[in-house]
C-alpha cells in the first residue's frame, strides 16, 4: 500500500484553479476542525507564531481528516528534527519561515525526503504518518507526497529567489508581504508601490521558474495584485482574525439591542 495523494500537490500540479486557504492559529483540534470544515481548499497549522507544538499539530491534523481542506504545518524554522518529526505526525506539506539562500532550500528539500534523495530518517512505522506500520510501502512512495513550501519575506530572499527556485524538491513559494515590507524599511505598509512592485516581480520568477506562487495577505490591494499575477493558493486571513471581529462585533450589537439581535433560538441550532 502506497502513502496516501496529497491532494494539495496534486492539485498545484494540475492547475486547478486558486486554492483558498485560512491560517490557524489558536493551537485546538476544534477550532482547527470547524475552520477545515467552513470550505476552504487547505489551512495553514501555524507553529511560526501560534502556540502549537508537535503533540498540539498531531491533535489538529487528527481531527481535520474528515474534511476536504488540505492542512498544511508551518514549522518555527527549518530545522530537520523539527521536519522529520512533523512528516512522521502525518503532515505531508510543510511551510517553512525565512528561506533566504539556496542552500538552506537545499537542506529543507533533503530533511523532507528519505534516502538517497534526502536525509529524513528511517522511522516512520512509529507514527501517524505510515498508520503505524500499516502502510507497507510507506517510505518507498512518501517522497513523492511530501511538499515543500518556502517563505521568500526578506529582500535576501528575493535577492536570492532565482537560485531557491532553482532547487529540486522546493515544490511552492509563499510570499509573505508583512515580513518582507518590514525589511525594505516599510513596516505595517505592504501596499507602498515599492513593495508592491517587489511583490509582482517575485510572482513573475515564480511562474517563470515552473512553480506555483502563493501569498498570504489580507490587503485588498495586495490580494488584487496577486490574483491579476496570478497567484496560484492563498489566505486572507486566521482563525484568531475572525474569532476577534466576530466576538468585538457580537458585544457592540449587544450593547445596541440589549443581545436579542444575535442570540440564535433554542431548537434551531442553539444554546441553553
Amino acid at each position: 500500500m502506497p502513502a496516501p495523494v496529497n491532494p494539495f500537490k496534486k492539485a498545484l500540479r494540475e492547475d486547478t484553479g486558486l486554492l483558498t486557504g485560512l491560517w490557524v492559529a489558536l493551537a485546538n483540534p476544534h477550532s482547527a476542525e470547524i475552520c477545515a470544515g467552513a470550505g476552504f481548499d487547505w489551512i495553514l497549522i501555524d507553529a511560526e507564531h501560534g502556540p502549537n507544538d508537535i503533540p498540539l499539530i498531531a491533535a489538529q491534523l487528527a481531527a481535520v481528516t474528515r474534511h476536504a481542506a488540505h492542512p498544511v504545518v508551518r514549522l518555527p524554522v527549518g530545522e530537520p528534527w523539527m521536519i522529520k518529526q512533523a512528516l512522521d505526525i502525518g503532515a505531508q506539506t510543510l511551510m517553512i519561515p525565512m528561506v533566504e539562500t539556496p542552500e538552506q532550500a537545499t537542506m529543507l528539500a533533503k530533511a523532507l525526503r528519505y534516502p538517497p534523495f534526502g536525509i529524513r530518517g528511517m522511522g516512520a512505522s512509529l507514527g501517524r504518518a505510515s498508520d503505524f506500520g500499516r502502510v507497507s510501502d510507506y517510505a518507498d512512495t512518501a517522497n513523492d507526497q511530501v511538499c515543500l513550501i518556502a517563505q521568500i519575506e526578506s529582500r535576501l530572499g528575493v535577492e536570492n529567489a532565482g537560485a531557491i527556485l532553482a532547487v529540486d524538491g522546493v515544490d511552492a513559494v509563499l510570499i509573505g508581504p508583512a515580513d518582507l515590507s518590514a525589511d525594505m524599511g516599510y513596516r505595517g505598509k505592504a501596499t507602498v508601490p515599492e513593495v508592491m512592485e517587489t511583490v509582482e516581480v517575485l510572482i513573475g520568477k515564480i511562474k517563470a521558474a515552473g512553480k506555483p506562487a502563493g501569498i498570504m495577505t489580507g490587503d485588498a490591494e495586495m490580494i488584487a495584485l496577486a490574483r491579476r499575477a496570478g497567484v496560484r493558493f492563498m489566505a486572507n486571513g486566521t482563525d484568531t482574525g475572525l474569532l476577534a471581529r466576530a466576538a468585538a462585533s457580537m458585544a457592540a450589537e449587544m450593547r445596541n439591542t440589549g443581545g436579542a439581535a444575535s442570540a440564535p433560538a433554542k431548537g434551531a441550532g442553539g444554546y441553553s
